[in-house]
């Protein structure tokens, strides 16, 4: 069996305009990720194996937080970033809204909303294979991944075997250090099976 918990770190509240390599946590995002640390060793209800962090600074920094609760080292691993969109870079951002706006929609998912960035279809590609490269890895093992909303949306396009060409319907935002579980049932002969068993679970923050 192999269980993976996502921790989704902060919101992105800062201004698009700045690169998301440049800021942290803020005050409230530092607390947020002591209380989800204070759970966690309360209740030692996570046993990691291995612990993975995006390398942005807003996933750093709370995996940072609630490492010590977990008792293991933080592999860093660059290829669950969020969609990189190239916030840093403004120049014609109005010119390119109004150009995805006039893409056909079946083209949508190819367009790039400025110079540099990925597509949603090149985002998915590279969150679905390092999804699938990490519990390949680690499989049979518990894995705690610190990421953004934009991952934790890729591990249900996996999972559920969606398309990665089209992106999905409904949207999936959960809260701040909110912790979301998946388990894999391995059967022998037969195709292993992903089980959501929890989705959106911030006991923490509850008081």
């Amino acid at each position: 069996m192999t269980d993976l918990y996502l921790i989704r770190h902060e919101k992105n509240i800062e201004d698009l305009a700045k690169n998301l390599s440049e800021h942290g946590l803020s005050p409230l995002g530092v607390i947020q990720a002591r209380r989800l640390r204070d759970r966690l060793a309360a209740r030692s209800e996570l046993t990691p194996y291995v612990l993975i962090s995006s390398t942005v600074p807003l996933a750093r920094q709370t995996a940072e937080i609630i490492a010590p609760a977990l008792g293991v080292p933080i592999v860093f691993d660059d290829e669950i970033q969020q969609w990189r969109t190239n916030d840093s870079d403004t120049s014609g951002y109005d010119e390119f809204l109004e150009n995805y706006r006039l893409t056909a929609e079946a083209q949508r998912p190819f367009f790039q909303i400025a110079p540099g960035a990925e597509s949603w279809v090149q985002f998915m590609l590279r969150a679905c294979v390092a999804l699938n490269r990490i519990t390949h890895e680690y499989r049979g093992k518990t894995i705690v991944i610190v990421c953004d909303r934009d991952i934790i949306e890729a591990s249900f396009i996996i999972f559920f075997g969606l398309s990665t060409l089209y992106p999905p319907l409904v949207d999936i935002d959960p809260d701040p250090t909110s912790i979301m579980h998946w388990e894999l049932t391995l059967y022998e002969g037969f195709r292993d099976r992903w089980l959501l068993k929890s989705y959106n679970d911030v006991m923490h923050l509850s008081g």
